[in-house]
């Protein structure tokens, strides 16, 4: 199992928290800083939108906006009826250039569902972005796919959980419903 300082060291190897002495937005010092690495690998795409599901990719799409230009719109769908869709008055225009963003990916459900709704909206994913693939890099959608990690996690299908079989008790830190 992956523990917190490995995580760390992780991010800090891909350029997503950098040390030093920073002084931030709120007049404090620091001497860790996350950094906006991720909306640096898409500089230079044209993108008008940042969509990610929430709640995970919500602060994600805003900070990568701010990256990107300020001409990039930050918005995110939700969960609505268990269906993914655009709420709060949010809209994806026919022939926009949209950049889907997660925080984690594991199997891709939630970002492929976002992509959906993109399309259905007859607009142009221009890539996928994600903090943390756990996926082991076998995700794929079809489209650029950047990431800042990494990393390979066992994964079960429910009927074949030998975790369910041992009569560990579940928890569900995610956004959907079990």
């Amino acid at each position: 199992m992956i523990n917190k300082e490995e995580i760390m060291r992780r991010f800090e190897e891909a350029g997503a928290i950098q040390k030093g002495h920073f002084k931030l937005t709120s007049g404090v010092h620091s001497d860790a800083y996350l950094c906006s690495e991720l909306g640096k690998r898409f500089k230079g795409t044209n993108i008008d939108v940042i969509v990610g599901p929430a709640i995970g990719a919500i602060i994600m799409a805003h900070v990568m906006a701010m990256v990107l230009g300020p001409w990039v719109r930050a918005i995110f769908t939700e969960r609505e009826n268990g269906k993914m869709t655009l709420r709060r008055s949010f809209e994806i225009k026919k022939g926009e250039k949209v950049l889907v963003v997660e925080d984690i990916t594991t199997t891709g459900s939630s970002a492929r569902e976002v992509i959906d709704i993109v399309k259905s909206r007859q607009a142009e994913v221009v890539g996928v972005g994600a903090l943390i693939d756990r996926s082991g890099g076998k995700v794929d959608f079809g489209v650029r796919y950047e990431k800042l990690v990494t990393i390979k996690m066992n994964t079960y299908e429910p009927n074949n959980c030998p975790l369910c079989k041992k009569g560990i008790p579940i928890t569900k830190p995610g956004s959907r419903e079990l």
